[in-house]
């Protein structure tokens, strides 16, 4: 239950091997005890994955065999296949944008972007009587035509581009539906029983993954580098964590869980283009001038080149490190505890250390920042730079 993450294997190959993004102990330290701080403060939690108006939410109390149940772990999936590439070559105002609601439990609009404008376009398909979180119907280009996916994902009027790479998508889409629907009855939840039973009453996180990735060739995020192949598993780790994040306990017992009692402790963060931009701005990051420059102006890396694998390595290390860190904080405030890696939160519920809601956390910070909600104080940054940019099916 306690191997490692083969990510973490890899990401420390590939961080000496690149030899380029660097970590930065002293912001390692300050970054972690503002984090920490900021999570207790704002309670940020599992359940807060629950607050965002776009999410799908499943019933409670748990009940496997509630329709609302199976329908969430499929709108989970379907975001997760097609959970990539949202940077755009357009400025704010004419950037592609999703029109739909203000979230689920109003009728209020809004225009969506980003990684929001997926969801909004998803729910909003849902809202017109689309079956798209069907793995089965997604899958049929006869039912689910590629006209009708495009049409889903159409942009909000003032929009001058599509959706990016909606091709890759598509193909996406035909792929993981056609497996669930040969394979797994058409469901996610069948797959996630058909890990249990595979594994047993223990099954981890991480064969749950490596299951995720040995089953949809699209959710194997490696890359061939200097003779080796290097997992990063974004997807296929956000697939899980997101699974976590929504069914996760009221009670704020881990062991509560209904599907991962034993925790989600072995996933790393994923390694996408927003978690790298606010870990570099809260000086967990190094970058060397030249690669500061590239990214000042703007310029593209190709998927698998050197600077993109060692943004990526580097980051899944920080956040490790950051986890380790925070972790020790608590320890040395609670030296006589027999739980030293806990703290409570400003609303009572129990913290939680683990490298998946750390970068949950740095994920919105980053957008909070962006969108001019928040700003960082009490700890030294560096210039925002710009995301890294570079086009692919990963993330």
């Amino acid at each position: 239950m306690d191997t490692q993450n083969p990510v973490i294997e890899d990401a420390e190959f590939a961080y000496k091997a690149t030899n380029l993004v660097r970590l930065n102990d002293r912001g390692i330290r300050n970054a972690a005890a503002y984090i920490h701080e900021q999570i207790k403060r704002e309670s940020y939690t599992p359940r807060t994955w629950r607050t965002h108006p776009l999410h799908l939410l499943p019933p409670e109390p748990f009940d496997s065999s509630h329709t609302a149940t199976e329908k969430c772990l499929n709108w989970i999936f379907l975001v997760s296949a097609i959970n990539f590439s949202f940077w755009s070559e357009c400025d704010e105002r004419t950037q592609y944008a999703v029109d739909w609601k203000d979230g689920w439990k109003t009728q209020k609009r809004k225009t969506w972007t980003g990684y929001w404008s997926l969801l909004a376009a998803i729910n909003r398909a849902m809202d017109e009587g689309i079956d798209i979180i069907n793995p089965s119907f997604y899958a049929s280009e006869t039912q689910c035509s590629d006209a009708l996916i495009k049409r889903i994902f159409r942009p909000a009027r003032q929009s001058s581009e599509d959706i990016a790479l909606l091709q890759e998508r598509i193909a996406v889409m035909r792929e993981v539906g056609s497996i669930l629907t040969a394979k797994f009855d058409g469901s996610f939840l069948c797959f996630i029983k058909s890990w249990r039973s595979r594994y047993g009453d223990h099954a981890s996180v991480l064969d749950l993954v490596r299951m995720v990735t040995d089953t949809f060739p699209s959710f194997r995020d490696e890359q061939p580098f200097n003779g080796r192949t290097v997992r990063f598993w974004k997807r296929a780790q956000i697939l899980v964590a997101e699974t976590w994040a929504a069914f996760y306990p009221p009670s704020s017992n881990p062991a509560d869980h209904p599907f991962f009692p034993d925790g989600i402790h072995q996933l790393t963060m994923f390694a996408d283009y927003r978690v790298p931009q606010i870990l570099h701005h809260l000086k967990i990051l190094d970058y060397p001038p030249l690669l500061a420059q590239a990214l000042k102006h703007e310029r593209y890396f190709p998927s698998g080149c050197v600077e993109e694998i060692s943004i990526r390595a580097a980051s899944i290390l920080a956040v490790e490190h950051v986890k380790d860190a925070i972790l020790d904080l608590l320890s040395a405030s609670k030296p006589d505890s027999a739980d030293a890696s806990s703290d409570i939160c400003a609303n009572g519920e129990k913290e939680v250390v683990c490298s998946v809601l750390i970068d949950f956390y740095l994920w919105d910070l980053a957008k909070w920042l962006e969108q001019g909600e928040r700003g960082i104080e009490g700890i030294e940054t560096n210039i925002m730079l710009p995301a890294h940019r570079t086009r692919s099916i990963w993330y």
